[in-house]
């Protein structure tokens, strides 16, 4: 059974019962640096403290939007999210194997992303 969310604002995480972090940040922004500061403070501040792991892993990030899709750029938002794990999930971001991002139209607007060991 997975564990319960910690929330905090537009932020909620959990490790799920695979190991995985799970995350959600409700709204959207243009500037993706906001991510990356939302999420920092939230590991630093609300989360239980994670351990980096070493080895690959495997990222999915979905942007979900309403209406018309948002001028945002996805390789930028997966920078600003990727920097945001660093420290907290592994040790740098080049022990990213696999990333998917991607966008769809949805009935509420926000960040979704799953981040996993892999093998």
């Amino acid at each position: 059974m997975s564990a319960d969310w910690v929330k905090s604002g537009k932020v909620q995480a959990r490790i799920t019962e695979d190991g995985a972090l799970e995350v959600r940040c409700t709204g959207l922004t243009t500037q993706t640096k906001y991510y990356k500061t939302l999420l920092k403070e939230f590991f630093r501040k609300e989360f239980p403290p994670l351990r980096p792991g070493y080895g690959d892993y495997s990222v999915h990030i979905m942007m979900e939007y309403t209406g018309d899709p948002p001028w945002m750029d996805l390789d930028n938002l997966a920078k600003a999210l990727l920097d945001s794990l660093t420290g907290n999930v592994f040790d740098d971001d080049h022990q990213v194997a696999r990333l998917l991002v991607e966008r769809r139209q949805a009935e509420r607007e926000g960040i979704w992303l799953l981040a996993e060991a892999m093998g």
